[in-house]
């Protein structure tokens, strides 16, 4: 019997995840939405990764698709999966993550209830024990459903993961993750935002986030260069939108990926050269679109001042760069 429910297309690239993917998988073929195709894309694992994913493609035939390509990185693998979806809507999962049994049911249920093109739930960071320690609110204070004509401040809020969202499949018409680059979804998703027109949200936190002391993420490098990179991506896309007129939203994002983001990550940057090097290229950003410290200071997210939201010690060192107090803030972090 044929389905009468859209097909979810959920993509999962592994790379090296013995002890994390059984957990992930788990939470996938355990869906209350039974409209699903899982697509498994073994990104050259040297692991225990492929035996244990064709354990669940043995077990859950109808379900668990498993594909191996030799190693290309995280959008090379779910590029693939793209390419071989065939849900009405995606959804993209990291292998070392988990998801709760209703994500993917209450998502649909928003995407064809208000005919969403892309929809948002929330995400706790956990530890491996499964315990929470950060809870991240996605669109607090914003309608269930939302046009973003008239609600464009979405745009410079919004946290651009991936994994947290549901997507209708021709957002990637013409559009792929890019290759050889971190920080590949700030470069893409808020692409995809610019091709929405209604975009709906829960509040649930569905998304489960594995922080990982082994993550590639704790490795703070010239790569953080991308997040520049991925934001000059956006603002030309943004420049071809059908928003182009929505100006202030556009400096939003300049200013909370392309200056706040990236001064999270280079914070993190021991090597005293590639700080010096990254912080000029920041200083040629925002010299570059004019965006003055006033700006930056006074900046809100969610109605409300970002770097009065902050913990004391990112105000200090958000206000010791500003004030152009980079030798001091190499002597404090």
């Amino acid at each position: 019997m044929i389905s009468s429910k859209p097909k979810v297309s959920i993509i999962v690239p592994v790379y090296n995840v013995e002890n994390y993917v059984g957990k992930c998988l788990d939470s996938l073929v355990k869906q209350s939405y039974d409209n699903i195709e899982i697509i498994v894309v073994n990104d050259g694992s040297i692991d225990g990764s492929s035996a244990i994913i064709a354990g669940f493609a043995s077990e859950y035939p109808q379900k668990v698709f498993s594909f191996e390509k030799s190693n290309g990185g995280l959008s090379d693998a779910r590029n693939y999966g793209i390419d071989i979806a065939t849900g009405d809507y995606f959804g993209f999962v990291d292998s070392d993550d988990y998801v709760s049994a209703t994500m993917y049911e209450e998502m649909m249920s928003l995407a064809v209830k208000h005919s969403a093109e892309m929809v948002i739930c929330n995400i706790q960071k956990v530890t491996g024990t499964g315990g929470v320690t950060q809870k991240l609110t996605q669109i607090p204070n914003m309608p269930e459903k939302i046009d973003l004509e008239n609600h464009f401040s979405v745009f410079s809020d919004l946290s651009y993961f991936a994994c947290n969202k549901l997507f209708n499949k021709n957002l990637f018409k013409n559009k792929r993750f890019k290759k050889g680059i971190h920080f590949e979804d700030i470069h893409l998703i808020p692409q995809l935002l610019l091709e929405c027109k209604i975009i709906a949200q829960t509040q649930s936190f569905h998304y489960h986030y594995l922080e990982r002391s082994d993550s590639i993420s704790k490795s703070h490098t010239e790569k953080g260069l991308d997040i520049l990179n991925a934001v000059e991506a956006v603002e030309q896309a943004f420049e071809k939108s059908r928003y182009a007129h929505q100006k202030e939203g556009l400096k939003g994002f300049q200013i909370l990926e392309g200056v706040y983001t990236f001064l999270a990550y280079l914070a993190y940057v021991k090597e005293d050269h590639v700080f010096s090097e990254m912080s000029s290229k920041l200083d040629e950003y925002i010299k570059k679109r004019s965006i003055k410290t006033k700006d930056i200071l006074r900046y809100n997210r969610f109605n409300t001042n970002y770097l009065l939201s902050l913990p004391l010690k990112k105000k200090i060192y958000y206000l010791l760069y500003f004030a152009k107090q980079k030798k001091l803030i190499r002597k404090l972090v």
